[in-house]
């Protein structure tokens, strides 16, 4: 299971540690914090554990309003579920007794200035990405009108290749050889590098390239969500068909469906213009808009004057 530490938290956030410094090791493995509010009323056996507790204005205002032994039974609560951390937004003082709690239950204390809401959207951001589950694939991936999308096909079929050339006409890299998948929700899947390959492409015949060195910032973006799968797959004269409206066929990564289409490959055929016309009308498509359909009732109203 994936996980990280307190201690990668307080350095990604640069948070103040209040308590808690031969803790910082505590390992992480839910990725999403809680605000705390049932917990503070009483105690639910049904309510999840180990999350990363955020306090902000509003709770600790609440708990100044409490005695000391209402405080005691509502923090007493809160540690109930066994927090990797407590973090308090807002800058907020008075933590006496949220001191106290942490120091005998060895839980990390930590603060930010950040604002309740501004902190819990940027923590809830980053632990989804790094614990979402992965996978690694095959293949290429790019951002294309800001559409991403995965190049899959054989070994040799020139997906680098292909990928090369939409660089050249103003389109991202992502990442070649191996990409990396991450499941940030049912619906939504991440492409991105595995570190090592970052900004690099491999053509054949000329070796190993790094893509911002020679077009700039621009020819890369560090991760993409993915809405299209492309399959490069060799000419096949049998195979070609001429639908007016191909039915939308799927691939499923990590149980997250992504439409899927295949180009097939044919010597001065304008692959990288069939690209981009796929991502454009699978936009167009996600808008509700079909070709296809406009087409036809463009022939039935004719018919009909006729």
């Amino acid at each position: 299971m994936k996980s990280i530490t307190v201690r990668e938290l307080i350095d990604r956030f640069q948070l103040e540690v209040i308590t808690g410094e031969n803790e910082l090791d505590r390992k992480i493995y839910t990725s999403k914090t809680r605000r705390p509010g049932i917990e503070f009323i009483d105690t639910f056996d049904f309510l999840p554990e180990h999350h990363v507790h955020v306090l902000g204005e509003d709770e600790i205002e609440y708990l100044h309003t409490l005695t000391e032994e209402e405080r005691d039974i509502r923090v007493g609560n809160l540690i109930t579920y066994e927090p990797p951390c407590i973090i308090v937004t807002d800058n907020q003082g008075g933590l006496t007794y949220l001191r106290k709690y942490c120091l005998e239950q060895k839980i990390p204390l930590l603060r930010t200035s950040d604002t309740n809401y501004e902190f819990i959207g940027k923590i809830d951001a980053y632990m989804i990405k790094t614990l979402a589950d992965e996978i690694a694939i095959h293949g290429v991936c790019v951002n294309v009108f800001g559409t991403g999308v995965l190049l899959r096909g054989k070994s040799g079929v020139g997906k680098s290749e292909t990928a090369h050339t939409l660089i050249g006409r103003g389109h991202r890299l992502v990442a070649d050889d191996i990409v990396v998948l991450k499941k940030l929700s049912p619906q939504t899947l991440l492409g991105t590098h595995n570190g090592k390959n970052k900004e690099f492409i491999a053509l054949r015949s000329i070796g190993l390239l790094n893509v911002v060195r020679l077009y700039g910032r621009k020819a890369f973006k560090n991760e993409t969500r993915i809405a299209l799968d492309i399959e490069l797959v060799e000419w096949k004269e049998d195979a070609l068909n001429n639908e007016l409206e191909i039915e939308t066929k799927y691939t499923e990564y990590m149980d997250v469906r992504i439409p899927h289409i295949q180009i097939q490959l044919q010597p001065g055929r304008d692959v990288t213009g069939i690209i981009e016309a796929a991502v454009n009308n699978s936009y167009l498509k996600q808008q509700g808009y079909s070709a296809a359909e406009e087409f036809m009732e463009r022939i039935q109203s004719k018919e009909e004057d006729d």
